[in-house]
C-alpha cells in the first residue's frame, strides 16, 4: 500500500463570510497543490473539505497521515463521530450535528484509505501547515475575484 502524506487547512474571511481550502498531497518526493472556495463559509467547514477533497484525490486505497491544525476536525473524526452517527446525528443537547453533511462526506472519503488523523500546531512555524494556511488564504481572494 502506498504511503501519502497529506497537510490540511481551512481559512475564513470573518466567520461566517468567504472560506478557503487546501491541501498538499506528499508521495515520494513529488507535491500535488489542491485549493479552492466558497463565497458565505465557515472556517470548520473548510476545514472539513480541505480533508476531503484530499482524501478524495487520491487514485486508489493508501496509507494516509493527514495532518490538520483543527481540533474540530481531528477530534471530529476520531472521537466525536461514532457517537452522533448512534445518535442520529445529534449533540448530547439533543442539538442537530453542525455540518453533519460534510461530516458524512469526511467518513465516506477516509473509509478508502488507512488514515492517521495527527494534529499540528497552526501558525507555530510548521512549513506545510504555514504552507497551506497560504494556499487556503489565497483560495479566498481569489473566490472574490469578478
Amino acid at each position: 500500500m502506498q504511503r501519502v502524506t497529506i497537510f490540511t487547512d481551512g481559512a475564513c474571511r470573518k466567520n461566517p463570510g468567504p472560506g478557503g481550502w487546501a491541501a498538499v498531497l506528499m508521495y515520494q518526493g513529488r507535491q500535488r497543490v489542491l485549493s479552492g472556495s466558497a463565497p458565505s463559509t465557515t472556517n470548520n467547514r473548510m476545514e472539513l473539505i480541505a480533508a476531503i477533497e484530499g482524501l478524495n484525490a487520491l487514485k486508489r486505497p493508501c496509507a494516509v497521515e493527514l495532518f490538520t491544525d483543527s481540533q474540530y476536525l481531528r477530534k471530529g473524526i476520531r472521537n466525536w463521530l461514532p457517537r452522533w452517527k448512534s445518535c442520529g446525528f445529534l449533540t448530547i443537547d439533543g442539538q442537530p450535528v453542525k455540518n453533519q453533511d460534510l461530516w458524512q462526506k469526511l467518513e465516506q472519503a477516509a473509509s478508502q484509505h488507512e488514515v492517521e488523523w495527527k494534529w499540528v500546531r497552526g501558525h507555530a512555524g510548521n512549513p506545510m501547515n504555514e504552507l497551506c494556511d497560504r494556499l487556503a488564504k489565497e483560495a479566498i481572494e481569489n473566490g472574490l475575484q469578478p
